[in-house]
């Protein structure tokens, strides 16, 4: 068992999102969108850091990341979780960010996934979209709606992934995982052999380059389902990001293209829950004749009207997903407001069910409502005192003392618990867990 697994297990065990290492810094854990250092971990130097990443990185990734300063792998402990891991290198020496990946898909059920969402899983051709800022749970969504198309239809899958996250298992339908530079080289050379495997639903985990776009709209055309990501907040600007990706003298083109290929743009953003964890505040466009009509003119900014007026095909504004969770009690008025991109709109929406608060207390220039400006204290008080920030609470299990082995020792049935963190003057009796380091450093 290699050293970082005990640091895996504590942040499943608690429920964390993500496990940052940083070179001379504690480990800290993100947990419900916030970063919290973890209890009884040591700082790690980068002599060390790279020891520890190096005990779970492949071969091919640890090459590539002595030439490039990056790499990203995927990383399994039995039992327990997939973890996205990205290595790089800063100022203070290596890192790594872990992302865990539960072993389980989430079906659509578990997050609540709309009908309309649900929809998209049943077209015979055509490109949808999931979209969002990173860390907004895009994967996590598309892997809901990979598992309902395998427990409900009959057809071959291929997905293109860097790297592989959600493993998903045969169930009605066959399907084949691809992760680039381990079973192909690129996702553009993925997508065109794709065409060659007889697919009826082809998943590309990123849309990063303008052949890959076009590509994805051309197998959407030829009578293909495509499901792709991108990272843009509202459906609006993902039209935009596709067509602006193109040459000025191309864009024409590309908007027919799309006008007739999108069926639909799911963008989603993550709010923290009250009193804790995460939940998710989706934007839906279903693509219909209005909405073509508006990509195939050029007319972008008509697409919000035309989405407002399309509620009974199950599209939704971002703002009337953050009301509906504010009005649900889910999620705070300031994190929704917050989360919002259209901030003005989110604050007369809320002043419309009774819910007001100042937002220059979040450094917004925005115009408030008459109704808001008019609460009493609102224009006079002084601004309130940041509130003394609330100590973490200490995670259930305590992580025992014990020695870090070197990633070429025999494991023990003590690599998998961490040192406590070094102080500057050691306890009477406390070994030093990096010894093992300093006696192989030269000189």
């Amino acid at each position: 068992m290699a050293w970082i697994d005990a640091l895996f297990h504590r942040m499943v065990e608690v429920g964390a999102s993500d496990l940052h290492l940083t070179s001379g810094l504690r480990p800290l854990f993100r947990q419900s969108g916030d970063m919290t250092p973890i209890d009884g971990a040591p700082v790690i130097g980068p002599d060390e850091m790279r020891q520890v990443l190096y005990e779970i990185a492949p071969e091919r990734n640890r090459a590539e990341f002595e030439q490039t300063n990056d790499t990203d792998f995927a990383y399994e402990v039995e039992g327990l979780a997939r973890f996205r891991a990205n290595l790089f290198m800063d100022r203070n020496g290596p890192g790594a960010v872990f992302r865990q990946i539960p072993s389980e898909v989430l079906t659509a059920a578990q997050l609540g996934l709309p009908k309309a969402v649900l929809d998209f899983c049943m077209l015979s051709k055509g490109l949808v979209l999931v979209t969002g800022p990173t860390g907004s749970g895009k994967s996590t969504t598309l892997a809901a709606m990979i598992d309902h198309i395998n427990k409900t239809r009959t057809d071959h899958i291929i997905t293109i992934e860097d790297p592989i996250e959600f493993v998903h298992r045969q169930q009605r339908c066959l399907i084949n995982q691809r992760e680039i530079h381990r079973h192909t080289q690129s996702f553009k050379r993925a997508l065109r052999a794709a065409l060659r495997e007889d697919p009826d639903i082809v998943l590309v985990g990123e849309m990063r380059d303008l052949e890959t776009i076009e590509i994805a709209i051309e197998t959407a055309e030829t009578g293909h389902l495509v499901f792709g990501t991108l990272h843009t907040n509202t459906a609006p600007s993902t039209v935009d990001r596709i067509i602006d990706q193109f040459p000025a003298d191309r864009q024409n083109q590309i908007r027919t293209m799309l006008a007739s290929s999108l069926k639909g743009v799911i963008a989603q953003t993550l709010c923290k829950k009250k009193p804790k964890g995460r939940a998710a505040a989706l934007e839906i466009l279903v693509a219909n004749t209005a909405i073509a009509a508006n990509i195939r003119e050029g007319k972008t900014h008509g697409i919000v009207s035309a989405m407002q007026m399309g509620g009974k095909l199950g599209m939704k504004l971002l703002n009337d997903s953050l009301l509906e969770l504010v009005r649900a009690g889910t999620v705070e008025p300031s994190e929704a407001f917050l989360k919002s991109v259209n901030k003005d709109d989110l604050l007369a929406k809320l002043q419309s069910i009774g819910v007001s608060f100042d937002p220059s207390k979040f450094g917004e220039c925005v115009e408030v409502p008459a109704a808001i400006g008019a609460l009493p204290g609102a224009a006079s008080a002084p601004r309130p005192q940041a509130a003394a920030p609330t100590p973490q609470p200490r995670a259930p299990t305590p992580l025992p003392r014990a020695p870090m082995p070197h990633p070429s020792a025999a494991p023990s049935a003590a690599s998998s618990a961490l040192a406590p963190p070094a102080p500057n003057a050691p306890p009477r009796g406390w070994t030093d867990p990096f010894e093992q380091f300093k006696k192989q450093r030269p000189g």
